[in-house]
């Protein structure tokens, strides 16, 4: 949810920006391999991942980053003046074959659809391997609370009338009905809280009870929340994976990308974000150590 929120307002930034010409961060050219990024600082770190992971085989690569929102790194990405975005198979899928709503929601079964989906005859299109990594929605209470008995969303269905849930202010109509359905689960109050520094400290000082935060928030784990298990798979996976133009790789330099995304594992990407969100370190430098790591060439 968090990654559709970020690509809604991003798409009316990048709008703005190419009304202003210079600004556009796709304009002008670039030769070799273009990697680039959503808005936000994971998907920059991601793109810086791939980027120096590609150097490694020999290529010259480029970055384009934070360039907008999905519908403008897809469209960049099949045109080829982008070459290579990271991104998160289950919003993805839903982008491309929207308006359909995909049923899928288990890793393998997003991850099969969005292969089925893109890599058409006649699409530029194509996903490399997906990663180990995923950074999804997910529903975390206090140790206190989880102690009580809730540890998984099938715990939390029947005490749900005595919690608060924090969410963004899109969560209630997006998911307040498929909660009720799967799990039998009727918040007290569903409290709209916009921002996941908000949303941790309304956890911490019991404000609400229930929060909705994301797989990779350093916050899950520096304040010993517990994220409950999701059994009926409510949220759909959102494994982070490579989309390229099919024309722009070649099979040594897939391969690379492929390696990085066999490695890379959820805890790994957390630590990693944390380093530049919180540690406030270079999001290039921390791709460059990383990748270092892993033996590429």
């Amino acid at each position: 949810m968090k990654r559709t929120v970020v690509s809604l307002i991003a798409a009316a930034a990048v709008v703005g920006m190419s009304a202003c010409g210079s600004s556009d961060p796709l304009s002008g050219g670039s030769s070799g391999i273009v990697v680039g990024s959503a808005d936000f600082a994971e998907s920059e770190l991601l793109a810086e991942i791939y980027a120096e992971a590609l150097r490694k085989t020999g290529a010259t690569v480029s970055t384009k980053l934070r360039v907008g929102a999905r519908e403008v790194y897809v469209e960049a990405v099949r045109k080829g003046e982008i070459s290579l975005v990271p991104d998160y198979t289950g919003n993805l899928l839903k982008y491309v074959v929207k308006p359909a709503e995909p049923a899928e929601t288990t890793t393998e079964a997003v991850y099969g659809a969005l292969k089925t989906a893109t890599e058409k005859p006649d699409s530029t299109l194509q996903v490399l391997e997906q990663s180990k990594a995923e950074d999804s929605d997910v529903l975390a209470v206090t140790k206190a609370t989880a102690d009580s008995g809730v540890k998984s969303m099938a715990d939390l269905g029947p005490k749900c009338g005595q919690f608060v849930l924090g969410a963004a202010e899109e969560w209630k109509g997006r998911w307040e009905a498929k909660i009720k359905e799967l799990y039998g689960c009727t918040f007290k109050q569903i409290k709209p809280i916009e921002g996941g520094t908000l949303t941790v400290k309304s956890l911490k000082d019991n404000e609400v009870q229930v929060a909705n935060l994301f797989t990779t928030a350093s916050a899950i784990k520096e304040n010993s929340f517990v994220p409950l298990e999701d059994p009926k798979k409510m949220y759909p996976a959102q494994n982070i994976v490579p989309l390229i133009n099919k024309s722009k790789l070649d099979d040594k330099q897939k391969a690379a990308v492929n390696k990085v995304s066999a490695a890379l594992t959820t805890d790994k990407l957390t630590e990693l974000v944390r380093k530049v969100e919180v540690d406030k370190a270079n999001a290039a430098d921390v791709a460059k150590s990383y990748v270092g790591e892993l033996g590429i060439s």
